[in-house]
């Protein structure tokens, strides 16, 4: 396959990524075995450190296309998995960090990290959800293993408006579960009762050191945030709860004791969606299909077009972004 294509590709100027839109050799890509047409990608936080390339070098090759997910189309294959024509779905696998992404019209990738689009879901769609969405369902697994039930008690979702969160929200309401939502954005209230919250939790309510021990409110939790908002959660968790855990976007220190883990019995279960196996990945998938409702999901979803991804990576860096941002690359 030859011939050229649009990409956001990234190059090392003086030490620093320097992203731009321009059009990129077939050539270029990665000598992997499935080479995808590309209809749509989207925008995580590690997309915007990408992107917003002297900020982080969450790239850690380059030249490259950033992008974590993307879906897409089979254009030649030397799997016997998969065949031209199949409509196929990528996240993780440090796409877009170690290797070509998805913010292009044409990738390259091993066997191994792509799935079978999930029927019932649109290739839209799975970028609707990509590892944002796929990492909440795998918070929701985590806590349906570890015995958390509906009727337990409320369940704590933090940055509740954020991607990860707008999902594990619509995810855990249609699944019965009580979700208190705890957002910074007093906008996004009416949007997260609109996704199935039960009660709002106002970020400055989690943001300050707090007691070691505090009343038992939750019955688990999800966190996308960290440090002090996740040590205020684990305080405040019921007696062998399980919290979550996702995200690090206030932090990657958890200052905090381990009384509520040998008073209460309070247990983290923390979620790689990166290395994720197969089966799990398999597992997640199809529960998204099935358990996340796809009018939420077209709710909280914005579709743009490649020129307006650096508005929307300086955006999501702000924690200016509300649920789900897709890019149809070949707009």
């Amino acid at each position: 396959m030859s011939g050229t294509f649009k990409a956001w590709w990234a190059t090392e100027v003086d030490g620093k990524a320097n992203v731009e839109l321009c059009d990129v050799a077939d050539g270029d890509l990665p000598a992997d075995e499935v080479t995808v047409g590309v209809k749509y990608s989207t925008i995580n936080y590690k997309d915007g450190l990408a992107v917003q390339g002297n900020k982080s070098k969450i790239m850690r090759s380059m030249p490259m296309a950033p992008g974590i997910d993307y879906a897409g189309v089979v254009e030649a294959s030397d799997s016997d998995k998969f065949a031209v024509g199949d409509e196929v779905v990528l996240t993780g696998w440090g796409v877009g960090e170690a290797v070509s992404g998805g913010l292009s019209q044409r990738a390259r990738a091993k066997a191994d990290w792509l799935v079978k689009k999930p029927d019932g879901l649109s290739l839209q769609q799975t970028m609707a959800i990509g590892t944002a969405g796929f990492t909440a369902m795998m918070s929701v697994l985590a806590l349906e293993d570890a015995g958390v039930k509906p009727g337990d008690g409320d369940i704590i979702v933090t940055g509740a408006a954020g991607g990860v969160g707008s999902v594990a929200v619509a995810v855990l309401a249609n699944l019965g579960y009580s979700v208190a939502a705890s957002t910074g954005r007093e906008s996004e209230h009416d949007y997260l009762r609109g996704l199935g919250a039960s009660s709002i939790v106002p970020r400055s309510e989690l943001s300050e050191p707090g007691r070691p021990l505090g009343r038992e409110t939750w019955a688990g939790g999800i966190d996308t945030v960290g440090s002090q908002i996740l040590v205020n959660v684990l305080a405040a968790t019921k007696s062998l709860g399980t919290v979550a855990v996702c995200g690090l976007a206030a932090g990657p220190d958890l200052p905090g004791t381990v009384l509520p883990f040998i008073l209460r019995g309070v247990r983290i279960w923390g979620i790689d969606s990166v290395y994720c196996p197969a089966e799990r990945r398999a597992q997640a998938w199809a529960r998204l299909a099935t358990d996340l409702p796809l009018d939420k999901l077209d709710a909280m979803t914005e579709v743009k077009a490649m020129a307006d991804v650096p508005a929307i990576t300086a955006d999501i860096l702000k924690g200016q972004v509300r649920g789900r941002t897709v890019i149809d690359v070949n707009a």
